[in-house]
């Protein structure tokens, strides 16, 4: 269907997975067994949509959503943002101590939570109303699934367009407060067809991934291209190292995602792990951080399973991608074409194959790049094109190398050093199992 924006679109990709195979399992939990199919969702996003509409709720009206994965957790991102309003998906875990900061900045009209998470007085002081959510598949309680489930399946979405405000979420905080990062529909969406093709996933995978969906990078490989592609999302609840192999094996995923600091558990832990066979297994993936080569070779080495290493960032969606069969060992893939990445120098040149600079981006014409400010109104942090704040260098094929973060640069004799070169050189030595550079002032 050419021409839809915004919320259309979403709803179109949830329509066209629902009628080609209704009851095809779009999330299966990899801890309870619980389904929900491409038929369940189609109804639930328009049962919500008519509460929502009974509600009032309209364009960039917030909703806030505090819970970890879950069934219930994905139908609600979906769902909210199908009807047109805007999800705001916060880590509560990481982010309890923010949380009497977070919800006012919000201003929500509507907050959902997850029973037994213990905010109970962060709750009774917000303005908006809250609601525990429930379970999906209940018509019990007063919880917000209880609701929807009792309202009729309606064509009620608001006409949320390519601008409007889809996703707000927020960075960790434990320590310095958390940044809310929004997110419109047309930077949400259109990151998926290319996030799907730079990692080669089809229609057939199954992606087990256990990361938050609080965050930007789970809800930008496992969420919005799973449904774009009409594949199935293997939802683990947290990360286990006991039960990572047995969740892959059980649910046949093909493709696990993962980070450096799961592969260092799953490759260091205090008991040995060995992989069992896991014959639908493509590849497993790795971002959120520079992974090091050394540790990426003694993975794939130890476990039989390639890694493909991707880049991506909050503010934008993924920026590179490689599938797992061709994936090169340290690179992060090919950049997406339509965010139309170089290399620059300090003075914004662009540079050539092979020389390291700035990585800087912008590729859906004057996109602004957007936060919420300390009175919760969007703000626009910078127009066009961004610099991401990493370092690296494209090579003669394309692929995208990593060198290190612009501010974590050591300067030593005006020289600058990356970290991460350090790191790389530290891990080659056998008896060095993890390593971390910082610098220091001279005495």
């Amino acid at each position: 269907m050419l021409g839809q924006t915004g919320a259309q679109r979403l709803r179109q990709w949830i329509g066209r997975a629902a009628a080609s195979d209704p009851d095809k399992a779009f999330i299966v939990s990899a801890d309870d067994g619980r389904t929900i199919s491409y038929g369940q969702l189609r109804d639930l996003t328009r049962r919500m949509a008519g509460y929502l509409r009974g509600r009032g709720i309209g364009a960039n009206d917030r909703i806030a959503l505090l819970s970890g994965n879950s069934i219930e957790h994905l139908a609600t991102y979906f769902g909210v943002m199908a009807y047109g309003a805007t999800v705001c998906t916060v880590h509560v875990e990481m982010n309890r101590n923010q949380l009497d900061n977070i919800i006012p900045l919000l201003k929500p009209r509507l907050i959902l939570c997850e029973e037994g998470l213990g905010l109970d007085d962060i709750l009774a002081a917000a303005e908006a109303p809250c609601l525990p959510l429930g379970a999906w598949d209940s018509r019990r309680g007063d919880g917000f699934f209880a609701q929807v489930n009792r309202c009729d399946p309606a064509d009620a979405a608001v006409p949320a367009q390519d601008d409007d405000r889809a996703v707000i979420l927020f960075t960790s905080g434990t320590s310095a407060r958390p940044k809310g990062v929004v997110l419109s529909y047309r930077e949400l969406l259109s990151n998926a067809g290319p996030t799907v093709d730079g990692f080669g996933l089809t229609a057939q995978d199954r992606i087990y991934d256990f990361r938050s969906f609080n965050w930007c990078s789970a809800q930008t490989f496992s969420a919005m291209p799973t449904l774009a592609r009409g594949a199935t999302l293997i939802l683990g609840r947290k990360f286990s190292r006991s039960r990572f192999f047995e969740h892959i094996r059980r649910h046949r995923a093909t493709v696990a995602a993962g980070n450096p600091t799961t592969i260092g558990i799953l490759l260091n832990g205090d008991t040995p792990l060995d992989a069992p066979d896991l014959p639908t297994l493509r590849f497993m993936t790795s971002s959120s951080a520079p992974l090091l080569v050394e540790e990426w070779r003694r993975f794939e080495e130890h476990f039989g399973i390639r890694v493909a290493q991707g880049y991506g960032c909050s503010e934008i969606g993924w920026i590179a991608a490689q599938p797992g069969e061709r994936r090169r060992l340290g690179t992060v893939g090919r950049p997406h074409g339509y965010h139309r990445l170089t290399i620059v120098d300090g003075e914004g040149h662009s540079l050539k194959a092979g020389e390291a600079g700035a990585v800087e981006l912008g590729g859906l014409d004057d996109n602004p790049y957007r936060t919420l400010g300390d009175d919760g109104a969007i703000r626009v942090d910078c127009r066009g094109r961004m610099k991401t704040g990493d370092l690296g260098f494209l090579d003669d094929d394309g692929y995208l190398h990593l060198t290190g973060r612009a501010k974590d640069l050591i300067i030593r004799g005006g020289v600058n050093i990356s970290p991460v070169e350090i790191d790389t050189v530290l891990m080659r030595q056998p008896e060095v199992v993890e390593v971390a550079t910082v610098g220091v002032p001279e005495s």
